[in-house]
């Protein structure tokens, strides 16, 4: 599979479009996965402890979703970056790009870049990729 440096990955239009809103930074996506698991929306995706579920297990229109993804890095096309916030548990919400996290996570990829708003910088400050593995 993929590593962060061979997978190629374009800027959301959200982030294009508020620049001073949003900043990039790359993630730890077992740490992301870790707090989305409190979200009311992750059980489409991941299990209670937090592991991706398997294909087969998804919603139809989810297994499309990662199949694209899938398609898209056999393809060597860009992903675009997810976006995240925090939500009103302090937790981890995917705004746009949980597909691409849980199908990156899926085949072992360690951190992805996304973006945050700047207003939430601090609270990503433990999510926050360590150097070594990307």
């Amino acid at each position: 599979m993929s590593t962060l440096q061979t997978i190629n990955f374009k800027d959301s239009k959200a982030a294009i479009n508020k620049p001073e809103f949003y900043i990039p930074v790359v993630l730890d996506i077992n740490a992301i996965l870790k707090s989305w698991q409190l979200s009311i929306f992750s059980f489409e995706w991941i299990n209670k402890d937090a592991s991706i579920k398997d294909i087969s297990a998804l919603k139809e229109a989810d297994q499309e979703k990662r199949k694209a993804i899938e398609a898209a890095l056999t393809n060597n096309e860009p992903l675009e970056k997810p976006i995240l916030g925090i939500g009103i548990q302090d937790n981890v919400e995917i705004g746009s790009g949980k597909a691409v996290i849980c199908t990156l996570a899926a085949h072992g990829v360690k951190t992805i870049p996304a973006h945050i708003p700047k207003s939430n910088e601090s609270d990503f400050k433990d999510l926050i990729a360590d150097e070594a593995q990307k």
